[in-house]
């Protein structure tokens, strides 16, 4: 789809905590699950790589990319342009084109759409790529895109996004540790806890925590330099190649 004269040229102005905070009369937003893929693309990259905001093919790939994905995917261009047109109705995405652009290009809205802090939104959008965590799990995925201080600020990013009029997030009962998952599409995961290992470990230590983050963070980036380089050498299918047969 491609957008008409001035359509959806909006720049997102600078987002303070807590201007635009929900309220009571905003009702509750449901997305399916290729929206809440792509809506999840789409803030992870804001934060990740320096091609965003993101073309339709580089929104394609971050759905299909198989780390930090949970399940992994294999959408199409069309599909994914049809999550971002429902993205748009829902006012949680927009175009970004700018003046003599070749490329049609796309940003999240969501601070503003949902009324987050931005630590609120990075753990919402973990929760959307992989699915229920911990406190501690968020904390450790989460930092790829922006360092989190400490587990007991992931878990007050919990509390205000369950405590909300309309809650975003819901904490799962029973189980070996408490767990959370995210509301915008409640049947996208399954809530029930992964069956124990005799190699499971005891909960990362804020030190362990860190350095997992600062190697996701790393590969990150080094996919993210990858990314440009393929896309460079028009060979952008290359860090995506298709399951064998």
């Amino acid at each position: 789809m491609t957008p008409g004269p001035g359509e959806d040229m909006i720049t997102p102005q600078p987002f303070p905590p807590s201007a635009g905070r929900f309220d009571k009369g905003h009702p509750m937003i449901q997305l399916n699950p290729s929206e809440c893929r792509v809506l999840g693309v789409l803030v992870e990259k804001a934060h990740t790589s320096s091609a965003y905001p993101l073309s339709l093919n580089a929104a394609t790939d971050g759905c299909n990319q198989k780390s930090n994905r949970d399940p992994v995917v294999a959408y199409d261009e069309q599909a994914v342009m049809q999550a971002l047109d429902g993205l748009r109705d829902k006012r949680l995405a927009i175009f970004a084109d700018s003046l003599g652009a070749r490329v049609t290009k796309f940003r999240h809205n969501a601070r503003e759409a949902l009324g987050l802090a931005e630590g609120e939104l990075l753990v919402l959008t973990e929760l959307l790529l992989r699915g229920p965590q911990t406190a501690a799990e968020l904390r450790t995925h989460a930092s790829r895109m922006r360092p989190l201080e400490s587990v007991e600020v992931v878990q007050e990013a919990l509390r205000t996004l369950m405590d909300r009029p309309e809650p975003l997030v819901q904490r799962i009962p029973g189980g070996r540790a408490e767990r959370f998952a995210q509301l915008l599409c409640p049947a996208l995961h399954s809530l029930a806890e992964p069956p124990a290992s005799a190699n499971d470990s005891p909960v990362a230590t804020p030190d362990a925590a860190d350095r997992i983050a600062r190697l996701e963070t790393e590969v990150a980036r080094l996919r993210d330099s990858l990314e440009r380089l393929a896309a460079a050498l028009g060979a952008a299918d290359i860090l995506n190649p298709p399951d064998p047969q």
